[in-house]
C-alpha cells in the first residue's frame, strides 16, 4: 500500500561560477562540472582524483600490523599449518571468508572456514567455535569483518595453542585484542591514506600484502574483484577512493561473471544481460547472499562463491534465490503482525520511539522490518522477537538521533547492546521488554523535538533542459552507492495532466506540465488506486534519469522517487501532529500548543461538511488535511477534531496510515460536541490557565 514518507527536502549548494572554472579546467561538459563541484569537488586535482584514479593501491604495509600479520601467514603456509578464515554471516562477510579461503588454498594452505550461525551463535567470535577449531588441529585463527572486539575469545585460543591475526573494520576499543596482529585502518596509529575499508576491503589489502613478495599484487583484482565489490557493496562504506577502485573493478568482471557461483546466481536472480551497476548489485545479488544468513546456513554462500562444478553451483544459487524468496515472505509475515499489533494498541503510535515485539519473529528478519517501519513511520523503530528465555531486538533510527545513545541508556535493562547512530541490536530477558519501551521513550523525550528524516537532492532541474545524453554523462560518476550517492533531482511545481496505468495497473505513466515543456515520468510499486494525487494537482518530483534505448534511438526515462504537493510543507504538518501526540501522552502543552489543539464551533462544521460531501475519506491522514484546504487548520487540531465527532458517535475512524478510513454514522437530532471529554480537558486546561 501506498502511504506518504513526510520528508524535509534538502537541496545542495552550488557555486556555479566554480563549476564553470572546473569545466574549462578539466574539459567536462558543464552538466557534469556543476554535479561534480555540488558533490564536493570543487579543484582539478579534487575531480582527477575521482574521474582519473591511476589504478594503483597504496602499500598495504601501512595499515598497522600488517608486516606480523603477513609474516605470520607465510609461516602457516610454509610450514603447512592449518588456518581457520572466521568470518561473518553477512554478504560482507561471506565475500571476504571466500575470497581469503580460495586466495589461501592457490597459496598452497591447509586451509578451511568458518562462519557462526546468526541463530544460537550470533555475530563474530565466540568460545565455543574456538574451542570447536582447536579440536579440529587449527594453528592459526584469521578473523574478516570481526574479532576487533574479542577480547576473551583471543585470550582463549591462545590457551589452547592457537594464534589469532584479526582483520576487521570496525572501530577499535581502547585495549586491543591480545593478537599476533590486529590490521584494522581504524587503529590511531593507522599510516595508511585511506580508513573506510569494508571487512572484505582489508582481507583483499591482506592478500595484496602476501602477493608482494614474490608476486603480482595487481594480479589479484583480475581474479577476486567481483567478490571484494559486491562485499563492499553491500556492508554501504562509502565508494571513494580504494573502495571506487575495487568496486570499478570488480563490476567489469561481473558484467560477464567467469565464476561459476556468480554465474548461476546472476542467472537465477534474472540479471543476465544487464548493465551490472553498483545500484544493481545492492538490490539484486546482496539480499540474496545475505538472505542465507538470515534463513539458513550462511556457509552455503561461501560454497557457492568458491564452487567450481556448475550443477553445484546452479543448485546452490538456486536454493539461496529460495532463501531471499522465505526472506521477503517472513518479512510481509511480520509486518502483517506489528500492523495487527498497532491496531490493538494503537497507543504505541503515539511514542517517540516505536518500540513493537511478537513472540517468535525470525532475528535475521527484524532488522529489514525495523527500517521498513522507519520508512513509514518517520521515527525511529525497534523490532523485538520474544522467547521464553530471551528477547533480541535490532533498531534502526533517523538521522540526528543517536539509537546507540538511546539503547545505551538502558543498559541496566539489557543484557547485551552495541550498534552506532544508525543502527542498534540488543538483548534483555522477556519480562524486561515493557519496561525498555518506556526507558527508550524517556531519553527520547530529554533529546527534545525528534529530527524529521531528510531527502537530499543534488539540484533543482528546469524540465525543459531535460536530454537523453544527460544519464551518459553521469555514468561518469559510478559507481554510485555510500558517500557517492546516485543523482537526485528536483523538478519543482509540476502540474499533473495525465495518469495512466501500465504494467498491469501495478505501476504508473504521469505526465507533467509546466510553462511550454512536458514530461513523461514513471512511478514505480503505486497503482492507481493508490495513487492520491489528481489531474491538474501541482506537485514537486523527486527524480533520478536513465536512458532508454529503442531502434537506435535514445530517449529519456525519468523515474520518480518521491513526490510531495507543491507548497503544503507536510513537515510542518508532522510538528503540529506531535503536539497532538504530546496532549495524547498526557505531557504537559504550552499555552501556545493549547491554542494550536482547540478546535472552534465553525472548525467542526467545516470538517463535516467536508466528510458529507465526500462520503467520509479513505486514505492518509496527511492527505485529508490537504484535500480540505483549510490551510489555516493545524494538523494537531485536525487530529483532536476527528476524536471528538468519533467519540460523539458522528464518525467512526478505522486503520492507521496509507489504511486509515472515515465513515459516517447515522446521527439523531442535534449533538453537542462541546460536551465531549475530549474537548472538555483541552478547554477546561485553556481556561485554568486563563489564556
Amino acid at each position: 500500500m501506498w502511504f506518504v514518507q513526510v520528508k524535509n527536502w534538502k537541496v545542495l549548494p552550488l557555486n556555479k561560477e566554480n563549476a564553470k572554472k572546473l569545466a574549462q579546467e578539466t574539459g567536462l561538459p558543464l552538466f557534469l562540472a556543476m554535479m561534480l563541484e555540488i558533490r564536493g569537488f570543487h579543484t582539478r586535482a579534487d575531480v582527477e582524483r575521482l574521474l582519473a584514479y591511476d589504478g594503483q593501491s597504496f602499500d598495504p604495509y601501512l595499515l598497522p600490523d600488517m608486516d606480523k600479520a603477513a609474516a605470520r601467514v607465510r609461516q602457516a603456509i610454509d610450514n603447512f599449518e592449518k588456518i581457520a578464515v572466521y568470518g561473518d554471516y553477512d554478504a560482507d562477510g561471506v565475500t571476504a571468508t571466500s575470497v581469503l579461503f580460495s586466495y589461501l588454498q592457490t597459496c598452497g594452505a591447509d586451509v578451511m572456514y568458518y562462519i557462526p550461525e546468526r541463530e544460537g551463535e550470533g555475530y563474530g567470535m565466540n568460545l565455543s567455535a574456538v574451542e570447536r577449531l582447536a579440536q579440529q588441529g587449527v594453528q592459526l585463527i584469521i578473523t574478516v569483518d570481526n574479532g576487533i572486539s574479542s577480547h576473551r575469545e583471543v585470550e582463549r585460543a591462545n590457551e589452547l595453542g592457537m594464534d589469532v591475526v584479526i582483520t576487521d573494520h570496525h572501530r577499535p576499543q581502547s585495549v586491543l585484542p591480545a593478537a599476533v596482529a590486529v590490521v584494522d585502518a581504524w587503529r590511531e596509529d593507522n599510516r595508511s591514506p585511506f580508513r573506510e575499508f569494508s571487512g572484505v576491503g582489508v582481507a583483499f589489502q591482506l592478500m595484496l600484502a602476501l602477493e608482494m613478495e614474490d608476486g603480482d599484487p595487481q594480479s589479484l583484482l583480475d581474479n577476486y574483484a567481483d567478490l571484494v565489490a559486491i562485499g563492499t557493496i553491500g556492508d554501504v562504506v562509502p565508494l571513494i577512493g580504494e573502495n571506487r577502485r575495487l568496486v570499478q573493478a570488480g563490476l567489469r568482471l561481473l558484467q560477464e561473471p567467469e565464476r561459476e557461483g556468480l554465474r548461476a546466481l546472476v542467472r537465477h536472480a534474472s540479471m543476465e544481460g544487464r548493465a551490472m551497476t553498483s545500484v544493481n548489485v545492492a538490490f539484486t545479488l546482496v539480499p540474496r547472499i545475505n538472505a542465507t544468513g538470515r534463513m539458513g546456513s550462511p556457509s552455503r554462500a561461501v560454497n557457492l562463491l568458491t564452487s567450481e562444478d556448475p550443477e553445484e553451483a546452479d543448485s546452490l544459487a538456486l536454493d539461496i534465490c529460495e532463501d531471499n524468496d522465505r526472506r521477503r515472505q517472513t518479512e510481509s509475515e511480520i509486518m502483517e503482525r506489528v500492523a495487527e499489533q498497532l491496531a490493538r494498541e494503537p497507543e504505541r503510535l503515539l511514542d517517540r520511539v516505536l518500540v513493537v515485539d511478537g513472540e517468535g519473529w525470525c532475528h535475521g528478519v527484524i532488522g529489514i522490518v525495523a527500517a521498513r517501519l522507519v520508512e513509514r513511520y518517520g521515527k525511529p523503530c525497534i523490532v523485538i522477537s520474544v522467547s521464553s528465555e530471551e528477547a533480541k531486538g535490532s533498531g534502526r533510527s533517523v538521522e540526528g538521533f543517536c539509537l546507540f545513545d538511546a539503547v545505551h541508556d538502558c543498559a541496566p535493562l539489557l543484557t547485551r547492546y552495541g550498534g552506532h547512530p544508525m543502527a542498534a541490536g540488543l538483548s534483555l530477558l522477556p519480562e524486561n521488554v515493557g519496561a525498555f519501551r518506556k526507558k527508550v521513550n524517556e531519553f527520547a523525550a530529554r533529546q527534545g523535538e525528534m529530527p524529521i528524516p531528510s531527502l537530499t537532492l543534488d539540484c533543482k532541474l528546469n524540465p525543459a533542459a531535460l536530454r537523453p545524453d544527460l544519464p551518459e554523462l553521469l555514468s561518469e560518476l559510478e559507481p554510485f552507492g555510500e558517500g557517492n550517492p546516485a543523482p537526485l533531482f528536483g523538478l519543482y511545481g509540476m502540474t499533473l495532466e495525465e495518469i495512466a496505468p501500465v504494467g498491469g495497473g501495478k505501476h504508473l505513466r504521469l505526465t507533467f506540465g509546466k510553462k511550454e515543456a512536458h514530461v513523461r515520468c514513471m512511478r514505480f510499486g503505486v497503482t492507481p488506486e493508490e495513487f492520491p494525487y489528481q489531474v491538474r494537482d501541482v506537485m514537486d518530483l523527486a527524480v533520478t534519469l536513465d536512458a532508454k534505448e529503442f531502434r537506435g534511438e535514445k530517449s529519456l526515462s525519468i523515474i520518480i522517487r518521491d513526490c510531495r504537493p507543491a507548497n503544503a510543507d507536510f513537515p510542518a504538518r508532522v510538528l503540529e501532529e506531535r503536539i497532538y501526540e504530546k496532549h495524547r501522552r498526557g505531557e504537559p502543552l504550552t499555552a501556545e500548543e493549547k491554542r494550536q489543539l482547540l478546535p472552534c464551533r465553525e472548525d467542526f462544521a467545516r470538517v463535516y461538511r467536508f466528510l458529507r460531501q465526500h462520503n467520509g475519506w479513505k486514505g492518509d491522514r496527511m492527505f485529508l488535511w490537504y484535500r480540505m484546504e483549510e490551510k489555516d487548520l493545524s494538523m494537531g487540531r485536525l487530529r483532536i477534531l476527528l476524536d471528538v465527532m468519533e467519540e460523539r458517535g458522528l464518525i467512526r475512524c478505522a486503520g492507521e496510515e496509507d489504511s486509515f478510513c472515515i465513515s459516517l454514522l447515522p446521527v439523531e437530532g442535534k449533538v453537542d460536541l462541546q460536551a465531549s471529554p475530549v474537548f472538555r480537558r483541552l478547554a477546561d486546561e485553556k481556561e485554568k490557565e486563563g489564556v
